[in-house]
């Protein structure tokens, strides 16, 4: 079948990002033209509504040239973004962010749990009330508009003007985790941490709040400069990569239930 693929992982976007995120190979790129792949800085922003506009769009001129398009990856909140569509949220005023931010930073993740139980109760029952990213953007989102987060985003699904198939590629959980254990242990030893080291000074950026680099910025916040690790530090950060990596496959796989019917 000739046809060319359509990346949905909110990493691989990158230049930055290689070994820590899976990018496919060269030899893989060469053997399917794909897009969105390392097309864009980790400095310059970029959000899912924006994906979605663009996306979109190379979909639509794809299917001038064939009958079918493969989208592929597992960033769920993009996939939902091509399958249907994102709610277009208002931007937050930038002293309510501040305000937020800095809540968060004095009196920690339960204060802005408690704003949100009252100002979207119905939010705070299904978001992770450890995630204090999101419940500060649901905050945002909230107050600005006058009307809670879940609201706006519980809006019906865009219809899309082609026929869309899902396939959802799963393993049993312990050959799962093996499999996990596996990569790691191969990303280490293909330079993840050199390429971590490269990206360290960037590490504030939210695109960098990610598994397989903050695991070694953690470690490297220490003494603020990004020193070679020892092999007992660098055991260290491989099993809490391999853990961290774990629990977001386990949320996943979750969330993927929903695209295997």
């Amino acid at each position: 079948m000739q046809t060319e693929i359509v990346s949905c992982d909110s990493r691989q976007f990158y230049n930055e990002l290689n070994i820590g995120v899976a990018r496919p190979t060269e030899e893989e790129l060469l053997a399917a033209r794909h897009h969105f792949i390392a097309c864009r800085s980790v400095t310059e922003p970029y959000n899912v509504f924006a994906y979605e506009e663009d996306a979109m769009a190379c979909i639509e001129q794809l299917f001038e040239k064939y009958d079918t398009v493969i989208v592929v990856g597992g960033s769920g909140l993009y996939i939902q973004a091509l399958w249907q569509g994102i709610a277009r949220l208002p931007d937050p005023d930038p002293e309510l962010r501040l305000q937020l931010q800095q809540k968060l930073q004095n009196e920690g993740v339960e204060s802005l749990r408690a704003m949100l139980k009252t100002v979207d109760p119905e939010y705070y029952n299904t978001v992770d009330l450890a995630n204090g990213v999101r419940i500060q953007r649901a905050l945002e989102v909230s107050l600005t508009a006058g009307v809670p987060y879940s609201r706006l985003v519980n809006q019906p699904p865009v219809e899309r003007p082609f026929h869309i198939e899902k396939t959802v590629v799963t393993h049993p959980r312990e050959i799962l985790r093996e499999r996990i254990a596996q990569r790691v242990e191969q990303m280490m030893a293909q330079g993840l941490e050199a390429e971590a080291r490269k990206v360290y000074p960037l590490k504030h950026l939210n695109t960098l709040n990610t598994v397989g680099y903050k695991e070694f910025f953690t470690l490297w916040d220490s003494s603020g400069t990004p020193f070679p690790l020892s092999e007992e530090q660098r055991r260290e950060v491989g099993d809490a990569i391999k853990l961290n990596t774990w629990h977001y496959a386990k949320k996943q796989l979750t969330w993927l239930k929903k695209y295997a019917t």
